[in-house]
């Protein structure tokens, strides 16, 4: 089957589905995007990493990490391999001393270990064919404009000094979205100074 490599775009909240967010994906060669519906908690152990946010505790998906490393296994490759019913499976392509294993994973959980790893996503043409989206010309534009989500009016009329403290906060209460809009609205600060 033929492969289509795919990158990390963004994840957003989900219009369709309450309470839930979309994991865009965008063909590496081409026009077309993936969307997957994930969770919250999915959403989050993606983010803080595409976000470079250390949680005060290691996560699952950095414990996996670190236990490969230890281990000397390496994470080749990422593969969305079906679709079924609307659910995406996908597989952890591992190696370790030649020796080569596939694990089925949820496709959430091998994007976030494929972000911690540095490793390549792939998926078929036909998932592609049947839930790939294809952007038109002037919706990138849009689109780009649309990855931030408003911050909230809070974090625009505290002081740096009480934003260092809620990041803090949200740090400790391991709220990572929270920490995240945190983090870029001290940092736009500090670059407009």
């Amino acid at each position: 089957m033929e492969k289509v490599e795919l990158k990390f775009l963004r994840i957003t909240y989900s219009h369709t589905h309450a309470g839930a967010y979309a994991l865009i994906l965008s063909e590496a060669k081409g026009d077309r995007r993936l969307p997957i519906i994930i969770g919250g908690v999915e959403a989050q152990a993606i983010a803080i990493q595409v976000e470079h946010i250390k949680p005060a505790r290691p996560l699952t998906h950095d414990l996996f990490k670190t236990l490969c490393d230890t281990l000397d296994i390496q994470l080749k490759e990422v593969i969305i391999n079906d679709l079924v019913e609307g659910i995406f499976h996908a597989k952890l392509v591992l190696d370790q001393d030649g020796n080569e294993a596939e694990i089925d994973a949820r496709s959430s959980d091998a994007i976030a270990l494929a972000l911690r790893f540095e490793c390549p996503i792939y998926t078929y043409e036909f998932i592609m064919g049947a839930a790939g989206l294809k952007v038109e010309e002037g919706e990138e534009q849009a689109e780009a404009g649309a990855e931030k989500e408003p911050i909230q009016k809070s974090l625009t009329t505290s002081s740096i000094d009480e934003l260092q403290a809620e990041l803090d906060e949200a740090l400790a209460s391991e709220d990572y979205e929270r920490a995240s809009q945190i983090r870029d609205e001290i940092k736009r600060r500090k670059q407009t100074n």
